[in-house]
């Protein structure tokens, strides 16, 4: 939990010049050498000059960086990270709204996401409303490329739900496409069959849960991770149930998964329409879904871009590249 500022911690601007309260956040602030300094430097037109407390910047776009640095530092004031990430994130938020400011400064507590071993926040608008869209709907579409924090967002309000006491059961799931009919040549028992393709969602659940308690939450059946296929016939009550890349699902398979929902339960279905796996001709679930349910009450389709990427940042720029060329 992040102490209240004061007065006192607020930094102090004089012509070119910002004067930081604190040293120590100031070093963290800057990078070992002043990496995160240049770092800035090298995506927006100005200079720095760190001496002791005070940090001098010029360029044209000096005022955009005495505003990125605010918002950077109040996030350590607050026991939050500054990394490269985060740079990223502020810069792309500042250069993609008019209210920028405004809109950094308005990511609050509402929207954080407090989990046993994390607390996580939305970086950018999209996630923001992404979080949003769960607070007054029951089943959340999020759609849009890789990287964007669709379902890592999704995992993350299951897990807080699920520890408050909101719901029973996390239910995760996504299609095996890449098995195909194959599972049955597959060694192992069924759990060793699927698991390679379900290691995602793993993944995000040891993010939120320490591994003691993960593991007997599995084996208790509290938190279970199965294939699409494994979903019929059944009614999925109480739990928050999330479905990853749904574009790989056959508009039948949507169907069938949609209607699962059970009193007290919530869905979120993330997806990449441009990543389908489905042989040629099969219809994605997806887009189907997309096409019939959107004006749903009670469902909301979320989407996001390359502006919305948390990986590295080359990882948007491809997503740029490869979208160019698909529309040319």
């Amino acid at each position: 939990m992040g102490k209240k500022n004061t007065k006192k911690d607020q930094l102090v601007r004089s012509g070119n010049d910002i004067i930081f309260p604190n040293n120590d956040l100031l070093a963290q602030l800057c990078g070992q050498f002043d990496k995160n300094l240049a770092y800035i430097e090298n995506n927006i037109d100005v200079e720095f000059t760190h001496r002791g407390n005070v940090i001098t910047a010029l360029g044209a776009e000096k005022e955009f960086s005495f505003e990125v640095l605010d918002i950077l530092f109040n996030r350590l004031l607050n026991g939050k990270a500054v990394s490269q990430i985060e740079i990223d994130a502020t810069l792309r938020q500042f250069q993609s709204s008019d209210n920028s400011r405004e809109n950094s400064t308005n990511i609050k507590a509402i929207y954080e996401i407090k989990t046993r071993k994390k607390l996580v926040e939305p970086r950018t608008e999209a996630q923001k409303d992404y979080i949003k869209s769960f607070m007054n709907n029951e089943m959340v579409f999020g759609i849009g490329p890789a990287g964007t924090g669709k379902t890592y967002l999704a995992v993350a309000i299951a897990a807080s739900r699920f520890i408050n006491g909101y719901v029973d059961k996390i239910i995760l799931s996504r299609p095996a496409v890449e098995a195909g009919e194959r599972l049955g040549f597959l060694p192992g028992d069924m759990k060793d069959k699927v698991d390679p393709y379900m290691q995602p969602l793993y993944d995000a659940l040891n993010d939120f849960f320490p591994v003691k308690q993960l593991t007997r939450l599995l084996e208790d059946k509290q938190i279970e991770i199965a294939p699409l296929a494994f979903m019929r016939g059944r009614t999925l009550s109480n739990s928050f149930v999330v479905l990853d890349e749904a574009q790989n699902a056959t508009a039948m398979q949507m169907k069938m998964f949609l209607t699962r929902l059970g009193e007290g339960s919530q869905m979120a279905i993330t997806g990449d329409i441009t990543q389908i796996d489905l042989q040629r001709g099969i219809l994605s679930g997806l887009r189907n879904a997309e096409s019939i349910l959107k004006g749903v009450s009670g469902i909301s389709f979320n989407y996001f871009t390359s502006k919305d990427v948390i990986r590295h940042k080359l990882v948007a720029k491809i997503i740029e590249a490869y979208a160019l060329e698909e529309s040319s």
